[in-house]
């Protein structure tokens, strides 16, 4: 059992730190179940990518490396667990499903995993070590279970199981590659930017607004939950597009905007959202990470 911390350096100060090392062995040991279960994967008439919270967040990078790298197209499709499980009439016939859960211990996921199961589905767990989730077929460890609950090396070694599931059942070696390159590229924008300095700069504020696109919606969606369950403070997280339909006329000068905006497709709208945080009057208040070569 892990001791409670009162000061700084926090559990998941530790767990951030912890990710260039996590992610150069998440694979390491299990290229033949990966391999099993994206042959399982790549025949199936329907894959859903599912879990709930931060693993909801993965699932939907899920599904687009799936219809991209794996090469699924619109087979591959993310839903929350929730909504699968008491919503959801039918997963179809064959259909598969990858399921994220950290502890694998919520109760929707292994219902999820239950139905496919009972239609000849195949079924893939990605959890924690040590961790299962009942029925699934198919198990893929990330990390030890972590001290803090926010599950920070978690959800980054879980995107990149995905990854290297996405890329095995689209024989598509150079997204390996890529993975493969993550820990020196994490460990690099770790040591490189002041922390506390931009604590200092954008701490204090009204309310904080996480915007990206693409697959980096889903990352503005975990940054926003993340200062909510670790900071314990009002923030917000939306796809560019929609936050441009509506939500930005609650935002006011004191907030502060954090935008996610790599170069690609979804880049010029990202920066619409920046002009009309500047419009607001921000002073300076919105931050963009770009994507550092």
């Amino acid at each position: 059992m892990s001791v409670p911390r009162s000061g700084h350096p926090y559990h998941m100060h530790d767990a951030m730190y912890a990710q260039p090392g996590a992610l150069r062995l998440v694979t390491r040991g299990q290229g033949t179940v990966i391999e099993a279960a994206a042959a399982k994967l790549a025949g199936a008439p329907h894959v859903w990518i599912t879990g709930v919270g931060s693993s909801w967040h993965a699932a939907l990078v899920g599904e687009l490396l799936f219809a991209q790298t794996g090469r699924l197209g619109p087979r591959a499709r993310a839903a929350h667990a929730f909504e699968l499980a008491h919503a959801w009439p039918d997963l179809g016939d064959g259909a598969a499903v990858v399921a994220v859960s950290h502890r694998g211990s919520q109760r929707d996921v292994a219902e999820v995993v239950g139905r496919a199961r009972s239609k000849n589905g195949a079924t893939v767990a990605i959890t924690g070590k040590g961790a299962a989730v009942p029925g699934a077929a198919h198990a893929l460890g990330t990390v030890d279970l972590e001290a803090s609950g926010c599950h920070t090396v978690s959800y980054t070694t879980a995107l990149a199981m995905l990854a290297a599931l996405a890329a095995a059942t689209g024989h598509d070696d150079a997204l390996g590659r890529e993975v493969d390159a993550l820990p020196d590229k994490i460990a690099l924008l770790l040591g490189q930017e002041a922390w506390e300095d931009l604590a200092a700069k954008f701490g204090g504020r009204r309310r904080y607004w996480v915007v990206g696109a693409g697959p980096n919606t889903a990352t503005a969606l975990e940054a926003a939950l993340k200062l909510n369950e670790a900071a314990w403070i009002p923030a917000l997280g939306f796809n560019a597009e929609q936050f441009l339909h509506g939500p930005w006329a609650a935002m006011e000068a004191d907030d502060a905007l954090v935008l996610i905006a790599p170069p690609g497709p979804t880049h010029a709208r990202c920066l619409d959202v920046a002009r009309v945080a500047a419009g607001i009057g921000g002073r300076g208040g919105f931050y963009e990470l770009k994507h550092r070569p």
